[in-house]
């Protein structure tokens, strides 16, 4: 008996995790979704034994609009156990100055280790100052609503939330949405598929270092006689 007790609360946080990894989606709709794929009750052998077919077409295509890649790392989290999640990330100081022609970006995260976060649902945003040599995590912001604050748009409260951030890495976002985003000054950047922080870091210290683009160029502080060097360069 506590032994079934124990494994259904790690079973009942997995499918919270996972719920936060999809757009829209709490444990009550994962729930139905996977009801409906394995019958109840719901244990851990059955978990294991579903496909992203099968999830995917459960309850009449329920998730059928969210992005493959998405729907993949929620399985992984319904069929990890919860000794595989990753320790919490160590922050750094950081004052203005620190890291001359750096910038600052916000990665969407649930676990914080990949970039695996819907804008909307994402359970934390890591902010890291980045900088062609050096990279910092300076902050881990939690985008719940506290409870009291009535907030008139959710998506405007998450974007406020990273104003001071220059790019915006994200696994999956709405129209709608993105368009707050770029009109707080942020250039949000979907991945294609969950890339770990590490990476997204390491590619954008090679674009630092080497050619950037304009509207990064501009983030960073270069003048426009140099931007127009690089776009010469980029295009030479």
């Amino acid at each position: 008996m506590n032994s079934q007790a124990t494994l259904s609360r790690e079973l009942a946080l997995r499918i919270g995790l996972a719920a936060r990894a999809l757009p829209d989606t709490d444990a009550k709709r994962l729930l139905s979704v996977l009801t409906d794929c394995i019958g109840l009750p719901i244990t851990e052998e059955k978990i294991v034994g579903i496909n992203l077919k099968t999830l995917k077409t459960a309850l009449a295509g329920e998730f059928l609009d969210v992005d493959e890649p998405l729907l993949t790392h929620a399985l992984s989290i319904l069929k990890s156990g919860l000794d595989t999640r990753p320790a919490a990330q160590t922050q750094q100081a950081y004052v203005d100055g620190d890291m001359p022609g750096s910038v600052r970006i916000a990665c969407a995260s649930n676990d914080g280790i990949n970039v695996d976060g819907h804008f909307g649902s994402c359970s934390q945003f890591m902010i890291y100052q980045v900088s062609a040599d050096e990279a910092r995590l300076i902050d881990i912001r939690n985008p719940d609503i506290p409870k009291g604050l009535e907030v008139d748009d959710k998506n405007v409260f998450r974007a406020e939330l990273i104003q001071d951030c220059q790019v915006l890495y994200i696994a999956s976002v709405g129209g709608p949405a993105a368009a707050k985003i770029v009109k707080l000054g942020i250039h949000p950047m979907k991945l294609p598929g969950i890339d770990t922080i590490a990476d997204i870091i390491d590619q954008l210290q090679t674009v630092i270092a080497g050619t950037p683009p304009p509207w990064l160029a501009k983030v960073m502080g270069i003048d426009a006689t140099n931007r127009f060097r690089f776009e010469r360069e980029a295009t030479g």
